[in-house]
């Protein structure tokens, strides 16, 4: 079973239902759910996803929201070295280092974004757009 990191816009898009992009969210959510790859976040996007979502709906649609979502998803620990290495990687976008180095430690098999141009420098892990996330699994 192939182990995926779902990026925080993913998330975002599946709970807030936000158009176009929730079609394609919904299904790698419903494919996790299913039990057809294993579902993973980093304990840094939970906190940014609540940010996220108490900013659009309020501190209870969030709380409801989060515990929600984790039902589906495994959550990976951030350790301190996971941050200094995304420190030092040298990409633009400290978050999305972060998360790429967190997937890779932990031996994960992709990451489902809709921002793969923000991950142009990721090593040793696939980065899949949620609308190719089917045909990632079947290959």
């Amino acid at each position: 079973m192939k182990r995926v990191l779902i990026d925080t816009n993913v998330c975002i898009d599946y709970i807030l239902k936000r158009m176009p992009n929730f079609v394609d969210a919904k299904i790698v959510i419903e494919e996790i759910a299913k039990g057809n790859a294993q579902g993973l976040i980093t304990a840094s996007m939970a906190t940014d996803i609540f940010y996220l979502l108490q900013k659009a709906n309020g501190k209870t649609f969030a709380l409801r929201s989060l515990s929600d979502v984790l039902l589906i998803p495994d959550v990976l620990t951030v350790h301190r070295n996971d941050v200094y290495s995304a420190l030092q990687s040298g990409w633009n976008d400290f978050e999305d280092a972060l998360q790429a180095t967190v997937a890779v430690q932990n031996g994960v098999d992709a990451i489902v974004t809709r921002n793969n141009k923000d991950y142009k420098s990721a090593q040793n892990i696939d980065i899949v757009l949620p609308k190719d996330f089917i045909q990632y699994l079947e290959d």
